[in-house]
C-alpha cells in the first residue's frame, strides 16, 4: 500500500467510517433499482469504458487479478474492482494494478457523496456499503480515465450492484453452494442468478462447472445470443507441471496455443483460473492475436494475496481465504500435491453462516492438528461452537481452542519450534477473508524485526 500522509489517512478513515455506517456488505435487498438510479444520476460512469465482468463462486478475485495483469502488460490502462478486501478498502479499487491513490479516492468520494445522501431519501432502503463503493469505483475509473474495467461480482450476478455494467466479456468461474440464503438452496438456482451477468450478444467464458450449473448458464447464453467458450471444449489446459514457486502451464485458447507460461501461484485450480483469464482477454481483443511474450509477462507478474500465500518461512506460514467447502477442498489438494510437509497445524476461524462442517471435513486430511479461534467480525462463529464441530471431524485430541486469532498464531508458532526446525513444518491459516486479512497483519507485526523470506 502506498505511503499515505496523515491528513489524507484521516480523510480515508473518515470515508471508510461513512461507508461502513451504511447497510453492511452481507445484508442485501436483491434489486438493481437503487444502484441504477445512482449511476444514472452520476452520468453512467460505468459505461464510459469497456468491461470484463467476472462472476462465479470461487476464484473470482484471482481471475480478475490475472485478467488485469494481462491487459496491463498489453499496454492498456486498467481499472480493477474486487471484493472483499484483506487489509484496506483501497485494495478494492485498483488502477494499473495498484490500489487507488488516497488523493484520487478522496476526490472521487467528494464527487459522489452528495448523490449518495440524495439517493438515501428516494428509496425505502438506503444505498448500501457495497452499492456505494461500487459507484465509487465506477466514478474513479471514469475520472482516471481507464481503457478497460475488470469488475468482480460481489454476490450472485443478476441483481448484484456491479451488474449495471454492459460487459463485453463475462466470465463465470466454478459455481458451488454459497450465500444460499440469498441465491437459492441448489446449484441450479444459484447458477440461474449468476447467469444474470451474461449480456445480450455478448461473450461468456465458462470455467469447469457442475452439470446442473452448466445447463442454466448455457440456457441463458442461448436466450441472449451470447457466444460461449467452455473449459475442456472451446479451450483447454494442455499441461501443468509443478515448478519452483508455482507451476508451468500450457493452454489452447480460441486463437492459438500458449505454452511455457510460468504462473507464480500454487494449485490446479489456479491453472484453471489462468486459462479462464487468458480466454477472457482473447475474447476481449477479438480477431487480434495476443503477443505470447506479453501473455507470459502478464502471468509471471500475477500476485494473489491470501490465496495459498506463503508469508513466512521457518515455520512456513500459509494463508488461504477458503470460506466454503469447494475452496477448502482446493487448498487441501494443493497442500497434498505440491508441498512435502510432515506436519501441518491448521488455524481456522469461520463465519457463523458458512458450512463449517463441510469446510472442516475438506481440511481434515491435510491438518495434523487444528486450532479453532475467532476473527473480529460480529459474524464470526464462536470458538465453543467451532470446537464442537471440529472435535466431531478431527477427534478431540487433535483440536485446540484459542480465544483470539493472535493467540492462535502465537500458540502455533511456539508449538512449531523444534530443536532442528526445518521446512517440513507448516501453519495453514484459513476460513474467511477476514481471518486471512487479520492474520496477515498479525504475522507481519510479529516478524517486523526480521525480514520475511521470499516464496522460493
Amino acid at each position: 500500500m502506498n505511503n499515505i500522509n496523515p491528513d489524507d489517512q484521516a480523510r480515508i478513515d473518515a470515508i471508510e467510517k461513512a461507508l461502513l455506517a451504511r447497510w453492511p456488505e452481507n445484508r442485501i435487498a436483491p434489486t438493481l433499482e437503487r444502484i441504477s438510479a445512482l449511476v444514472d444520476m452520476l452520468g453512467s460512469p460505468q459505461l464510459t469504458y469497456p468491461t470484463i465482468h467476472v462472476g462465479g463462486t470461487n476464484g473470482k478475485t484471482t481471475t480478475s487479478r490475472m485478467i488485469d495483469s494481462l491487459l496491463f502488460e498489453m499496454g492498456l490502462r486498467t481499472g480493477r474492482f474486487t471484493s472483499p478486501h484483506l487489509e484496506s478498502y483501497l485494495e478494492r479499487i485498483c488502477i494499473n494494478g495498484q490500489p487507488i491513490d488516497a488523493k484520487e479516492l478522496i476526490f472521487s468520494f467528494n464527487d459522489i457523496s452528495a448523490y449518495l445522501d440524495l439517493m438515501d431519501t428516494k428509496f425505502d432502503n438506503p444505498i448500501s456499503f457495497f452499492e456505494a463503493i461500487t459507484a465509487l469505483a465506477f466514478a474513479a475509473f471514469a475520472e482516471h480515465p481507464i481503457d478497460v474495467g475488470v469488475i468482480e461480482v460481489g454476490m450472485g450476478g443478476e441483481w448484484d450492484a456491479t451488474n449495471v455494467v454492459d460487459a463485453d466479456v463475462s466470465v463465470i468461474m466454478p459455481i458451488g453452494l454459497d450465500h444460499t440464503e440469498y441465491l437459492g438452496e441448489t446449484i441450479t438456482e444459484i447458477a440461474a442468478t449468476k447467469a444474470g451477468i451474461i449480456k445480450e450478444q455478448g461473450f461468456v467464458v465458462l470455467a469447469q462447472q457442475e452439470p446442473e450449473a452448466a445447463v442454466e448458464l448455457l440456457r441463458r447464453a442461448a436466450e441472449v445470443g451470447a457466444d460461449v467458450a467452455r473449459e475442456g471444449l472451446e479451450y483447454s489446459i494442455d499441461s501443468r507441471a509443478v515448478a519452483v514457486g508455482g507451476q508451468l502451464i500450457s493452454v489452447t485458447g480460441l486463437r492459438g496455443h500458449y505454452d511455457e507460461i510460468f504462473l507464480p501461484l500454487h494449485g490446479k485450480h489456479q491453472a484453471s483460473n489462468a486459462a479462464a483469464a487468458l480466454i477472457a482477454v482473447e475474447a476481449f481483443f477479438g480477431e487480434q492475436d495476443l503477443d505470447i511474450d506479453a501473455v507470459r509477462a502478464g502471468f509471471a507478474n500475477v500476485t494473489s494475496p491470501g490465496r495459498c500465500e506463503i508469508i513466512h518461512r521457518d515455520p512456513t506460514i500459509i494463508l488461504d481465504a477458503a470460506h466454503n467447502p469447494h475452496g477448502a477442498k482446493a487448498i487441501a489438494e494443493t497442500i497434498q500435491s505440491e508441498f512435502t510437509f510432515d506436519d501441518v497445524t491448521g488455524i481456522v476461524a469461520l463465519m457463523a453462516d458458512k458450512d463449517a462442517l463441510g469446510i472442516l471435513q475438506a481440511l481434515e486430511p491435510v491438518m495434523n492438528q487444528v486450532i479453532v479461534t475467532t476473527n473480529s467480525s460480529p459474524r464470526s462463529m464462536s470458538v465453543v461452537d467451532l470446537e464442537k464441530l471440529a472435535s466431531q471431524v478431527f477427534g478431540a485430541d487433535r483440536v485446540f481452542a484459542q480465544p483470539s486469532l493472535a493467540d492462535a498464531i502465537e500458540k502455533a508458532i511456539k508449538d512449531s519450534i523444534r530443536p532442528l526446525s526445518d521446512e517440513s513444518l507448516a501453519i495453514l491459516i484459513t476460513g474467511s477473508v477476514v481471518t486471512v486479512g487479520e492474520a496477515r497483519s498479525a504475522v507481519r507485526k510479529r516478524y517486523a524485526k526480521a525480514p520475511v523470506a521470499e516464496d522460493k
